[in-house]
């Protein structure tokens, strides 16, 4: 198994800028997929110009998000070979956040989402090809009542068992494949917020004012 990753916080605006960038988070999130990958093959895998994947691919490496694979002596000499930085990447809690970065991290984690549930659906329509890996779609919901201190430490405990699992290349058994992990966590409504909470419904045919429906907790 491999080690802890180093951990780091990124708050620094023009590298939230630079990993935000929508083809660079692209490229960002194919390279965790692949592994490692050059430039030519992340412009054919994302229909991308591959000169412009190469500017993509420095500027990331510029602030530390990815790092050039070690040449193999047996390589072509003008090949060069990419990965993700092995680091326990973060942003800053929200409530540190400023007023810049605030929405610069809330259009990248925008973005996530809904590239997850793009690709949650689409491997689901494909899982008919995907034999014994097609029951390999396990998620669950549920609810605590945790302090924040808390969750906190039930989010570091998520990662080190993460961290446990990750092996390096040759470690890897027989059989194994990526597999994408995800950890989603949120504050339930406050109860007393829910019962006076109000929503709009139009309904057709009827006057432009809208209805007001009263939120009535079960």
């Amino acid at each position: 198994m491999s080690g802890e990753p180093r951990l780091r916080e990124i708050a620094d605006l023009a590298a939230l800028k630079t990993l935000s960038h929508p083809r660079r988070y692209q490229i960002f999130q194919q390279l965790s997929l692949l592994g490692s990958a050059t430039s030519a093959m992340l412009a054919r895998e994302l229909d991308l110009n591959t000169g412009a994947t190469s500017y993509h691919l420095r500027e990331l490496a510029r602030y530390g998000f990815i790092e050039e694979v070690p040449k193999d002596p047996h390589a072509h000499a003008r090949e060069r070979w990419w990965r993700v930085a092995p680091v326990d990447l973060r942003f800053p809690e929200r409530s540190k956040q400023s007023a810049e970065v605030r929405p610069v991290i809330d259009e990248m984690n925008r973005r996530a989402y809904m590239a997850d549930i793009e690709l949650f659906e689409q491997l689901q329509r494909q899982s008919d090809d995907l034999a014994e890996w097609a029951d390999a779609f396990l998620y669950s919901r549920g609810s605590m009542q945790l302090t924040l201190d808390e969750l906190r430490s039930f989010f570091e405990d998520f990662i080190t068992l993460i961290n446990r699992y990750k092996r390096t290349d040759d470690e890897v058994p027989a059989g194994a494949r990526t597999v994408l992990t995800r950890f989603f966590a949120l504050p339930a409504p406050d109860p007393e917020q829910a019962e006076t909470q109000t929503t709009e419904t139009v309904v057709p045919g009827a006057a432009s004012e809208p209805v007001r429906e009263r939120n009535e907790s079960s």
